[in-house]
């Protein structure tokens, strides 16, 4: 049977909020029997978007990852609630019950994700629905996707062996994969959020300009270097894809007529490594 999966390209993310803002349209004042009664107006972000900076002056970038329900299949809030207050159906959109779910207040802690929030007006946990409504009234995304100005997201209809071919050949990947939630949103470009970097400029000593096209190598112990990259024509490069807290990794920059210049980073976060200079 297909099922829906939600795609966020992290890259394309910009903070615009309008995913939020389109959500809170959608939900706050109004009730959708039997999937969900009204959001309050204040507090809850169903899709709430995390931001991270990485790096030091100034080589900065900062990420934005957008956090909605994962709709998982072996999702822990399912696990962890009592009864049916929380069910999945077919097409994979996990939801909980305003009804039967009043009161526990406590099924807001069985998500990893942080994802359900509390209404104190209506005493109900609540979380994203997938718009499942609108979905049943012929839509083909949730307002989210609708709104979003730079497609970061998009939502997807498919069996599952078609998602796998999907998230092989655009190299998706899921957030904090230690849950084993098997959730239904997928990410690309992750790695901006999740990983860290080494940055630097290279420059030539004796006639002070950037070195473009300077080859700089990096491994790791005694490994043969695993990342090459070549400096821009400002003399800028920048190693990404790293797990943060993962050693010492060495450098060698090399440059035509110029003696390699060697150095070790011990890396725990983002790096900004300033000039080099040959």
């Amino acid at each position: 049977m297909k099922k829906w999966n939600l795609i966020i390209d992290v890259a394309k993310c910009h903070d615009c909020n309008n995913c939020f803002l389109a959500c809170k349209d959608e939900y706050y004042d109004n009730d959708f029997p039997p999937y969900s009664v009204a959001q309050p107006r204040h507090g809850h972000r169903w899709m709430n978007i995390m931001r991270k900076e990485r790096g030091g002056y100034p080589k900065v970038d900062v990420a934005f990852l957008p956090i909605p329900c994962m709709h998982c299949d072996d999702a822990h809030c399912m696990a962890k609630t009592k009864g049916d207050a929380i069910y999945k159906r077919e097409d994979g959109i996990v939801l909980i019950d305003p009804e039967k779910a009043k009161g526990q207040k406590d099924i807001v802690d069985t998500c990893p994700y942080g994802a359900i929030w509390w209404n104190d007006e209506k005493a109900v946990p609540q979380k994203c629905t997938f718009c499942v409504h609108l979905l049943e009234e012929g839509w083909e995304q949730p307002r989210c996707v609708q709104a979003c100005p730079t497609d970061a997201m998009r939502f997807i209809h498919c069996e599952d062996s078609e998602r796998e071919k999907i998230i092989a050949s655009e190299k998706l990947e899921i957030y904090q994969p230690q849950h084993k939630s098997k959730p239904h949103v997928f990410f690309q470009n992750l790695y901006r959020y999740t990983q860290c970097f080494i940055a630097g400029s290279v420059a030539l000593q004796d006639t002070d300009e950037c070195a473009e096209g300077a080859k700089v190598s990096v491994s790791k112990g005694n490994e043969k270097a695993f990342d090459e990259v070549l400096t821009n024509n400002y003399g800028d490069f920048k190693v990404d894809k790293l797990e943060e807290s993962s050693g010492e990794y060495q450098l060698e920059v090399e440059y035509p007529g110029y003696e390699t210049a060697k150095l070790s980073v011990d890396l725990k976060t983002s790096v900004t490594l300033g000039t080099i200079f040959l």
